[in-house]
């Protein structure tokens, strides 16, 4: 019986000079999407990919699913009838008032515009009824009772009612031949008679079970009829599937599901699809936006082409032609814009196997990318057959991993809980899309049911996006573009309308062998972020670096811009710019450093720890010179904690602290969001536990004897100039973290009437932390320190530093030699 169906849909698309491919057949899951959002109710979600045969396993299941076809088809009528009744009911006077003096439309005008719709509502009046009856008898239907009776359930049929319904569907012909007339008639009356016009513009139907009154233009009315086709042929397609090898209905809905599908292959598609759609206010169906994207369902992941309209939202599947035919699109599914709802987030870290696959991905993409170089030199531009097989190989690869690789994930939601699923690459595209979607959805649009299969095909004239987003598909790709390192430092931001935590994510196109995105830690809770932060990317062929900014717990993507990249301006020299993204301001630097890429390594990248880390392998890690975990936790304790009675004396409970070390070495984002929630002790204690457990002390050991010397001296300002002496020695990154440190500190004490903490208290805590005697603390270059007077001389230093008012300020990041943007 497929074979039937897929036979009779050639004919109808070979008949209107469409292409099409052999192995398609109609999916069995349409009819949800076809029904879903004319009533509230709905059956259950399935998935785009529903095969032809049924999934359910027992005769039972398919009887149940059966049933609530046969009620979704019932209540679809009783709006249908609804419609055509509201489409009907200015007949007569407009009929009445064509034998008048002044009428408003002309008596061939009313016939032109009401033709075959009588006959069309007694039709499906006399369907209707015959239906209801048969359910009625089955169960109350107004009583909503469960439909678990299965030897009644076998017994109901209703085969010869649809084979009834289906032998004068001929009736539709008149119609559909007509319509194209008809839908004239109206534009050009609206347009020519006032009182035609205000008619035409606010046909009001009782829609649904619950007689909601819902506002209509005459011309989406006159729409209804033909989107009906469709779905008579589509709802017994999925009827058939649920209906039983041994019920007495099988054989019968076959015959009129055959019969259905005649008809519609004989049907002229010119007639329908070539007349745009008119919605409220005037509106056409246009449009709006088109691209690729990855369709989540069931199966797995499968690139699907997105058209956003000015009403709706509609998924189709690219299908290649094959030698002497076109390239079509088959349907999979349409939401409604009305009360769509949005909801997005990054996508999970994929299993280790498919990483290890990515990974190996992008390694054998790297590889092609230098055969095609060589090739390409030998050939001296011409293309080959060696040439041409590589771009093939490098264009399979990319697509594999387009589908495949960690993303974004935008889910959408009807009113009527019908939910898809779609993954992007890159968070400015996601955003995109959203901001189309939202902006027409303010606009409140009227829902006008499309004719599916007509629209569908109608995607290949209007798409605007030609190709899949490949960058080995793009021309000119090594032209003015970036091959080598990017490095971007983000600085600050401005402009925020209330205190937040947000961070900043850059994004790069081009060949995706190396992660094109990269984002900042989350700044402290404040007006004015600051990150200081270096991001490096591995590029190429880069040419445009996209900028966004976002707030940490909300799906609020605050603003965003793009920028074109410029590798002469930016090459080996840091350039500083302000980018205007919307609602906040941005300040980074830019600097491109051209040199000959290595292949990416086949290992997944991991987040690597910082606890028991070196902390100038930990700060070169994140770009900074003060690493994350010291700022995160002295920024929340200072957001909530300065007050609490002995912040840094009374530690938090250890299970709490090793799962908060544990994040910060697995997970960041995950340690952030525990940060915000967590006892404000057990971030003390936290902080207090990764200067302890460093391999080397903030401080290092070779430092211990000089600055115990500098406490013997009797001066107090040559002994203050002598430890600041030593504290420029330091490390960068050892110097800036202690720095950063003795100033939380000196703030902590600030309060110590409510947190009870002295600088003599916190250089107790402090002291055994950040500096350790050598393993032996004999050196010539000092006397000799007992090991009674270690602790006192750790205390000290660090109770002199947080004394000494001449204390710099802590850099978070090494200065730039930046050039400012004009």
């Amino acid at each position: 019986m497929v074979m039937d169906v897929y036979e009779e849909s050639v004919e109808y698309l070979t008949s209107c000079g469409l292409p099409v491919v052999e192995e398609e057949v109609i999916d069995s899951d349409l009819i949800q999407d076809v029904f879903a959002d004319e009533t509230d109710s709905a059956l259950p979600t399935e998935s785009t990919g529903l095969p032809d045969t049924p999934t359910c396993k027992s005769p039972e299941e398919m009887l149940e699913k059966r049933l609530l076809v046969l009620r979704k088809l019932l209540m679809s009528e009783e709006t249908y009838l609804s419609e055509l009744e509201t489409l009907l009911m200015p007949m007569k006077a407009l009929r009445a008032s064509a034998g008048t003096s002044q009428p408003v439309l002309s008596l061939e005008e009313v016939q032109t515009v009401f033709y075959q719709l009588p006959e069309l509502r007694d039709l499906h009046r006399e369907f209707h009824s015959g239906l209801r009856a048969k359910l009625q008898s089955f169960m109350d239907l107004e009583q909503n009772l469960p439909m678990h009776l299965c030897e009644s359930a076998f017994q109901l049929s209703v085969g010869e009612l649809f084979l009834k319904f289906v032998s004068q569907l001929g009736l539709y012909r008149g119609f559909i031949d007509n319509y194209e007339s008809a839908v004239k008639t109206v534009r050009k009356c609206t347009q020519a008679e006032p009182r035609f016009r205000t008619l035409a513009e606010s046909m009001m139907s009782a829609k649904g079970p619950d007689k909601c009154r819902t506002t209509y233009t005459f011309e989406a009315l006159l729409y209804k009829p033909l989107d009906r086709v469709t779905k008579t042929t589509l709802v017994l397609h999925d009827l058939l599937n649920y209906t039983p090898a041994d019920h007495h209905d099988k054989t019968l809905i076959q015959e009129a599901l055959r019969v259905s599908s005649s008809f519609l292959s004989g049907v002229n598609e010119g007639s329908q699809c070539k007349t745009a759609v008119t919605l409220s206010r005037g509106e056409r169906r246009q449009l709006v936006r088109d691209g690729f994207v990855v369709d989540v369902h069931e199966g797995g992941r499968s690139l699907r082409h997105l058209f956003l309209y000015t009403d709706l939202l509609l998924c189709v599947k690219p299908k290649g032609g094959t030698t002497g035919r076109q390239s079509c699109y088959r349907f999979c599914w349409y939401m409604p814009l009305a009360g769509l709802k949005l909801h997005w987030k990054p996508e999970q870290e994929p299993p280790a196997d498919l990483q290890v696959k990515i990974s190996n991905t992008r390694e054998k993409m790297f590889h092609l990318r230098s055969a095609l170089h060589k090739y390409m030199n030998e050939d001296k531009g011409s293309v080959s057959r060696a040439t041409d097989r590589c771009k093939k190989k490098l264009e399979a690869c990319e697509v594999w991993l387009l589908t495949h690789k960690p993303s974004f994930i935008l889910e959408l939601q009807s009113t009527s809980s019908k939910s898809h699923t779609i993954h992007l690459s890159f968070l400015s595209e996601l955003d995109e899309w959203r901001e189309a979607i939202i902006k027409l959805r303010r606009k409140d649009p009227e829902t006008v049911p499309p004719d599916l299969l007509s629209l569908s095909s109608s995607c290949i004239k209007l798409r605007m996006t030609q190709h899949l987003p490949l960058y080995c598909l793009q021309p000119g790709t090594e032209d003015n573009s970036m091959h080598g390192t990017l490095c971007v430092v983000v600085h600050s931001a401005c402009g925020l309308q209330q205190p937040a935590s947000v961070y900043v994510c850059v994004e790069v196109d081009g060949f995706d062998i190396f992660d094109r995105k990269a984002q900042t830690c989350l700044s402290s809770y404040s007006l004015t972020p600051q990150w200081e932060q270096e991001l490096s990317l591995q590029v190429d062929g880069a040419r445009h670096l996209h900028v966004l900014c976002l707030s940490e717990f909300q799906e609020d993507i605050m603003g965003r811009a793009t920028l074109q990249l410029d590798p002469t301006e930016m090459l080996k020299k840091w350039k500083k710019i302000t980018l205007n993204l919307g609602l906040v301001e941005v300040t980074l630097s830019i600097k491109y450093i051209a040199h000959t890429l290595k292949a990416p390594s086949s290992a997944p990248l991991q987040q690597k720890p910082v606890f028991s880390v070196l902390i100038g392998d930990a700060a070169k890690q994140e770009g900074v010179l003060v690493p994350h975990i010291v700022r995160a936790c002295v920024e929340e304790i200072e957001r909530r904690g300065l007050a609490e009675e002995g912040i840094y004396r009374i530690s938090g409970a250890s299970r709490e602290i090793q799962d908060l070390k544990l994040a910060f070495d697995t997970n960041y984002w995950e340690a952030m969001s525990r940060v915000r929630s967590a006892d404000v002790n057990t971030v003390s204690g936290t902080l207090k536990l990764y200067f302890r457990e460093l391999p080397e002390p903030l401080i290092p050991v070779q430092h211990f004897q000089s600055l115990s010397k500098a406490l013997y001296l009797a001066d107090p300002y040559l002994r203050a100039n002598c430890m600041l002496s030593e504290l420029q020695t330091l490390p960068d990154v050892n110097r800036n973290t202690l720095l950063f440190l003795f100033h939380h500190l000196k703030r902590v004490a600030e309060k110590e009437q409510q947190n009870k903490m002295s600088l003599s208290n916190l250089a107790t805590v402090f002291g055994p932390s950040l500096l350790r005697p050598p393993v032996d603390s004999t050196d010539q270059c000092g006397p000799r320190v007992d090991i009674s007077q270690e602790v006192e001389v750790q205390v000290q230093v660090v109770y002199l530093y947080l004394q000494n008012e001449l204390l710099p300020e802590a850099l978070t990041a090494k200065p730039l030699d930046t050039v400012e943007e004009p």
